[in-house]
């Protein structure tokens, strides 16, 4: 089994269900099943083919089948992933994997049980996200301008909106022209499941976005036209992982002392709203989130930041 289960895919993005890491025609079945039927993002796609294969691997090095394995085998894998370092957050995503590939082995009358229904996933440490204070943040908007390093107009527009919206970085991605209100106070976005919420952005969100449109309009090659929002100096839509090597150029130039990534722009708009009083159930709506318990965790920064604050004011706060 290889070492970091966070590393990346083995193929191409475009041929991720039909991966030749993958042996087993079953788990082959259940990738293909993902893509065209559930339609998950390719991201998801290739985390479960991440995950799959780790575990087939695994059954092969200890002589079993993976469709018929038993839950002492999904046990041993877990175990062995945990010996090896790899952290309890990757270790769930992929148990989480490996119940999807079974239930639906069920569900095609491959097998009558799940024997990973018994096991539980692994406890993971309290971490508060990472997330910026308003100063940083404007702060931060602010270093496409200042540092011109590499398309200001795009990338200013692409902070601010991501920010003030509270975007994935899948969603800022695929995010379309079609898709913004004429006024662009907002967009639609497809989130996670295929699931469409209503997203709003700042005033000054709305104007980097009306100056970026300027620009990008004179962009787009007429034998090569494209709707989506941000794209590269070619004129294509721009990938994720693109995305994220602009965000991390500008946390380069920031000098924070923290790890700013595209989901920490996330973590901000979502902070920002409850230290703001804003009720964590609309906080929910506005994140997209399934489960109101991964919101609440917000709550826990707004307590951080109250002791942040009491520190620095009360005259006897930095003793305690």
């Amino acid at each position: 089994m290889k070492n970091s289960m966070n590393a990346p895919a083995a193929c191409p993005e475009r041929r991720a269900a039909a991966c030749t890491d993958i042996q087993s025609a079953k788990m082959r079945e259940y990738l293909a099943y993902l893509r065209s039927v559930r339609g998950v993002s390719a991201e998801t796609l290739r985390a479960y083919t991440q995950d799959l294969s780790r575990f087939e691997d695994y059954c092969a090095n200890h002589g079993m089948d993976p469709v018929t394995a038993e839950t002492g085998d999904v046990r041993g894998f877990i175990g062995e992933a945990s010996f090896q370092g790899n952290a309890a957050v990757s270790i769930n995503r992929a148990l989480s994997s490996i119940r999807g590939f079974y239930r639906w082995l069920i569900r095609m009358n491959a097998r009558i049980d799940d024997p990973s229904a018994a096991l539980r996933n692994l406890k993971i440490p309290l971490s508060l996200p990472v997330f910026l204070w308003e100063k940083e943040m404007a702060e931060f908007a602010d270093l496409p301008e200042e540092k011109k390093i590499l398309w200001p107009p795009r990338d200013k527009a692409l902070i601010l909106i991501m920010y003030s919206a509270g975007l994935r970085i899948s969603e800022a991605a695929s995010l379309s022209m079609s898709a913004l209100e004429r006024d662009l106070g907002g967009a639609r976005v497809t989130g996670k499941g295929n699931k469409e919420r209503c997203v709003f952005f700042s005033e000054d969100a709305r104007k980097a976005l009306a100056d970026w449109i300027l620009v990008r309009r004179s962009c787009i090659p007429a034998e090569h036209p494209t709707d989506r929002l941000f794209i590269n100096r070619r004129g294509g839509p721009i990938s994720t992982g693109g995305l994220r090597w602009i965000i991390s150029r500008y946390a380069e130039q920031s000098g924070l002392q923290k790890n700013v990534h595209p989901h920490a722009l996330r973590h901000t708009f979502a902070t920002h709203l409850v230290n703001s009083g804003c009720d964590v159930r609309v906080v929910q709506e506005l994140l997209g989130h399934a489960s109101l318990s991964t919101t609440q965790r917000y709550t826990h920064v707004d307590i951080e930041g109250l002791k942040r604050i009491y520190s620095e004011a009360h005259p006897h706060g930095s003793r305690g």
